[in-house]
């Protein structure tokens, strides 16, 4: 029987009822009544082939978002069966398969990489445990790389490099380089710096300053350039879910700096934590489309402010106080900085 896998994550989820919602998940109007699964699927993309809200796929797979911390996966070659009461969807057969099939003993193996992630985690993981933000008391206490070994201006992989405010009792760090400042595009204010990942250096010798040994390097790095901790990888657990509470935010920017981008692209955006979101929280986009001066026929004039258009969905991944990162999930035309975010 063809079967839902679950992973492990913290122990063996169990499957559960969804809860009672105040509205049911609304059916796009083309859903078909089954769609087999092919590589490069993600449950976001097959579940909106069924429905207009893709992010609401736990509740057609009768999920529950607070027992279980990592959805199923499902892999290429099994066919999704709508069932349109609920709507629910399910692993099933085709109309007219055999109930039952001849079967000889033999070995089965499955590449676990061939299962069908929720998102498109190869996008989001380098994000996952670099620093991507640091606000001013963690960059006050930051290291510093303060010479490099025989006096070369830049070092790479290999390279040994000597730094001031290194701790005791953390022996790998991040090298980082605050790239620019994160200004809230409404108060002017800068909410933090993003950080432009480096590399990572090991500490081989304690001292003021310390000894480190680059381990791996993405640019070149040299006097001047900060370390922090490394981050601790851990597993991405999330249920995809819209913010309980009105969420009204800005992109303040686009990863590697261009101002527009679109689907399957990392955006910053000026609100984090301290506003109430949450990784797994999903937004919708919404674009500006300015005002227009009305003139009547006789000469009075007003002026309009015309509404946002919602154009697309951005699931969030990572959280800061108070910017955060999310991935553009879809979108009808370009993403932009300055564009709204707001609860779908």
């Amino acid at each position: 029987m063809i079967r839902i896998i679950f992973p492990l994550l913290f122990g063996i989820a169990t499957l559960l009822s969804v809860p009672a919602v105040a509205d049911q998940a609304t059916l796009a109007d083309d859903a078909p009544d089954s769609y087999t699964v092919v590589r490069g699927d993600t449950l976001w993309d097959i579940s909106g082939r069924f429905l207009r809200q893709p992010w609401r796929w736990p509740e057609v797979w009768r999920l529950n978002r607070d027992q279980i911390r990592n959805p199923h996966l499902i892999y290429p070659g099994q066919i999704v069966v709508l069932d349109r009461s609920g709507p629910y969807l399910s692993i099933g057969r085709r109309i007219g398969a055999p109930l039952y099939e001849k079967r000889f003993p033999q070995i089965h193996s499955e590449e676990v990489d061939s299962a069908i992630p929720s998102i498109p985690m190869q996008i989001i993981e380098p994000f996952l445990t670099r620093p991507l933000v640091v606000d001013d008391a963690k960059l006050a206490g930051a290291g510093t790389v303060v010479a490099t070994e025989t006096s070369r201006v830049f070092m790479g992989a290999g390279d040994t490099v000597f730094a001031k405010g290194v701790t005791e009792g953390s022996d790998v760090w991040q090298v980082f380089r605050p790239a620019r400042p994160l200004v809230d595009p409404v108060t002017n204010e800068v909410l933090g710096h993003e950080a432009m990942f480096l590399g990572t250096a090991r500490v081989t010798e304690h001292g003021t300053p310390a000894t480190l040994k680059l381990l791996s390097s993405v640019e070149e790095i040299g006097a001047g350039d900060r370390l922090v901790v490394s981050e601790r990888p851990e597993v991405f657990s999330f249920m995809p879910h819209a913010p309980d509470a009105e969420i009204e935010g800005r992109l303040i920017g686009i990863y590697r700096g261009v101002i527009e981008t679109g689907r399957h692209n990392v955006v910053t955006l000026n609100i984090g934590s301290r506003a109430g979101l949450e990784r797994g929280h999903v937004l919708a986009l919404h674009r500006e489309r300015g005002s227009v001066v009305y003139k009547d026929d006789a000469g009075g004039k007003e002026t309009f402010d015309l509404p946002q258009q919602r154009y697309g969905l951005a699931f969030v991944f990572r959280v800061f106080d108070r910017v955060a990162y999310a991935l553009v999930m879809d979108a009808d035309g370009p993403v932009t900085v300055g564009d709204s975010v707001r609860k779908p």
